[in-house]
């Protein structure tokens, strides 16, 4: 955790220093990103919200996203992501948002997913996405390379968003 938290320090700073916000959704990584962000002292000046969107029913009530806007997409992948991502910033009016959603293992996912997949997205000024496959089976590490991998999207993006 001490990674992810040096990590969230970082991006914390640059989201104060700019008057950003930033809204989460997140899924395998089950709060990972979130407890790391909320770890730096101040982040109420950053942090809006966010979501554990851990099942298709916590999606319907954590994101009110349309089923219309699921059509022809799948979990865990990068265009769901996306879509969560956009949610986050139009929901909470954030400044950014960043979504995970895979498969932590130890077993895959029901849509033919590996354990260690996930996608990541990072969507406002400038928007991203990531397929991160660990090739591992252990669950608590791949959770913690999950939000590893998004907060450093996430810093890559508010950085080259200058």
């Amino acid at each position: 955790m001490k990674d992810l938290e040096a990590l969230a320090a970082e991006i914390g700073a640059l989201l104060k220093d700019r008057g950003e916000k930033i809204a989460i959704a997140e899924s395998s990584s089950g709060g990972l990103i979130s407890a790391a962000l909320l770890s730096v002292p101040g982040a109420s000046a950053y942090y809006l919200g966010g979501a554990v969107v851990y099942t298709p029913k916590a999606r319907v009530l954590l994101t009110d996203i349309p089923r219309e806007a699921l059509e022809g997409m799948r979990s865990a992948s990068e265009p769901y992501a996306m879509l969560l991502a956009r949610n986050q910033v139009e929901r909470y009016g954030a400044t950014w948002g960043l979504s995970e959603t895979g498969a932590a293992g130890p077993t895959g996912n029901g849509y033919g997913d590996a354990a260690g997949h996930t996608c990541v997205a990072v969507a406002g000024p400038v928007e991203a996405v990531l397929t991160i496959e660990t090739g591992e089976s252990d669950r608590g590490a791949n959770m913690r390379a999950f939000a590893a991998g998004a907060l450093e999207l996430l810093r890559r993006a508010i950085v080259s968003a200058g």
